[in-house]
């Protein structure tokens, strides 16, 4: 598979271009990474990072910050979470979403080497012997036979292990994100023995790595802290506070590195500083809402943000903060402060920053865009039933079925719902029981936004923001060649999701209208958020 230079993650076919009296910038900068979950030194002395919702492996050079495509998106490889390298070069991969691990030659030629392992994660090679784990509750830690053969299973019902590795005594180390604690087993093929706990009440551990001094560096999740952690004792230190959402660290020349759920690579400096080699962003931007301190507001998935006067992102929330509602798709206002958001756990919620989520209905297959109407009725789409439902006064109702991939909803003038179908490239207006054409011909529509009789809509698949006038159906591209959905010639392979974490993951572009008028979209692709004004 060839790899490719990259430095940022999406190369557009042409550059963006807007109708007369429209004027475009990016609000947010690009993103370089999908996100950054498991590192791994290679060994040419780069970073190898694994990116899950990008299905992607990029190799960073620490001292050029250059990054290539070592298994882009759209390759054999899916949903990469952790990452080994044997002493042939060989990378080993696990994927998350579908339960496989494969190996990618130093000639590029992939194979999977199982696909019967659900939750596949923490992954290590020591002495010529592959370890692998899965992060679920009732894990498994095994050690895979790279002939193919049956697992030798060291130990069952692990609290959600992750990424792990061998000490200098021979013993492997693994944290339980689930349980808070580090542990050990000796991996022996003749017999594992007990395991033994090496330390507990953490921040959420999920990688173990070992430093020259044969120290144990840990990062934790949910509180952002490195730790460097002594294995007779499991006494620890605070190395550095960095941002919740660290997935690994690897250790680099003598240099500490870790990463983050947002593509953040950060350097760990011996002081106690810490420098960013890469700059976090957004990952998988969906859906956007302006809020009641007229705010923007972004639905990123794992994160829930606010973007600042100055330009900058605020972390509202996150996926470890308390309340949270899980992975976010759908979003949209509902006074007081709340708002109403669906997830990929077919979950609609009414959340407040800070507080709780209440979930209005659960259950649901796939939901992407949400909507509250003037009456205060809820409307939101279910693209895998192909279905709209509505909510009031707690009641649900089907508005409209065998819809094809419904995506993006919002109110018409008249009250009436408008749902986008991105499968059958078509916005239509429900009335009572029957679906009424109001353009057809697009490529994948996904999010829509109403203002006055004009709907704008994103068309993933033509890169393109379209007004559409309500009364007539004309239709006018307001601006095209748009970093949405995925990069020219790329086709990338479903993400199946991982219960009860997640369910299918797939892309939503939303789109919202700030109080001067701007239309702001998300650009899923490049990882940004654009803005669309009048001139």
């Amino acid at each position: 598979m060839s790899t490719s230079l990259q430095q940022a993650r999406y190369a557009p076919e042409k550059p963006p271009a807007t109708a007369p009296g429209w004027q475009l910038h990016r609000v947010t900068p690009a993103s370089r990474l999908f996100g950054a979950n498991g590192l791994r030194t290679g060994p040419d002395g780069r970073i190898y990072i694994a990116q899950v919702t990008g299905s992607q492996i990029s190799a960073l050079d620490i001292d050029t910050a250059e990054i290539e495509a070592i298994s882009p998106k759209g390759g054999d490889i899916v949903a990469p979470d952790d990452l080994a390298f044997d002493g042939d070069g060989n990378l080993y991969a696990t994927e998350y979403f579908d339960g496989r691990v494969s190996v990618r030659d130093p000639s590029g030629r992939t194979r999977v080497l199982r696909d019967d392992l659900p939750a596949a994660n923490g992954i290590t090679v020591h002495q010529g012997r592959l370890f692998v784990n899965e992060c679920r509750e009732g894990g498994r830690l095994m050690e895979l036979d790279l002939a193919g053969g049956a697992p030798r299973i060291l130990l069952h019902n692990l609290p959600g292990p992750n990424a792990m590795e061998v000490g200098p005594d021979g013993l492997l180390y693994y944290p339980l994100m689930m349980a808070n604690e580090i542990w050990r087993v000796n991996p022996d093929p003749e017999g594992p023995g007990e395991p033994q706990r090496v330390a507990a009440d953490l921040g959420a551990p999920d990688a173990v790595k070992f430093d020259s001094d044969g120290f144990i560096i840990s990062t934790q999740v949910a509180s952002g802290q490195v730790l460097r952690i002594d294995p007779r004792t499991g006494a620890h230190t605070v190395l550095a506070q960095l941002n919740p959402g660290l997935d690994n660290l690897t250790i680099a020349g003598g240099r500490l590195f870790t990463s983050n759920f947002t593509g953040e690579i950060t350097e760990v400096l011996a002081d106690g500083d810490t420098r960013a080699l890469l700059p976090g962003g957004l990952n998988w931007p969906h859906d956007l809402a302006i809020g009641d301190d007229g705010r923007l507001y972004i639905a990123d998935g794992t994160y829930f943000y606010a973007l600042r006067p100055d330009g900058s992102l605020e972390t509202v929330a996150m996926l470890f903060t308390p309340g949270y509602p899980g992975y976010l798709r759908g979003l949209a206002t509902a006074g007081g402060g709340d708002f109403l958001v669906t997830t990929s756990l077919g979950q609609v919620g009414r959340y407040r920053p800070g507080g709780e989520t209440e979930y209005l209905a659960t259950g649901f297959d796939q939901l992407y865009g949400i909507a509250a109407g003037a009456d205060g009725t809820v409307v939101f789409a279910e693209l895998g039933a192909g279905r709209v439902h509505g909510l009031r006064a707690g009641r649900g109702e089907v508005l409209a079925t065998g819809l094809e991939g419904p995506s993006g909803v919002a109110f018409g003038p008249d009250g009436v719902p408008l749902v986008t179908e991105s499968a059958a490239g078509r916005l239509v207006r429900l009335t009572g029981a029957r679906t009424e054409t109001v353009i057809d011909g697009l490529g994948q529509p996904q999010g829509v936004l109403v203002d006055g009789v004009t709907a704008y809509v994103v068309d993933a698949g033509a890169k393109e923001v379209v007004a559409v006038n309500l009364d007539t159906g004309t239709s006018e591209t307001v601006a095209a060649g748009l970093p949405i959905g995925a990069p020219p010639g790329v086709n990338p392979k479903p993400l199946r999701g991982i219960q009860p974490f997640s369910g299918p993951q797939g892309p939503f572009a939303g789109i919202t209208r700030g109080p001067d008028g701007t239309l702001f979209v998300s650009a899923d692709g490049d990882g940004s958020v654009l803005a669309l004004r009048r001139t």
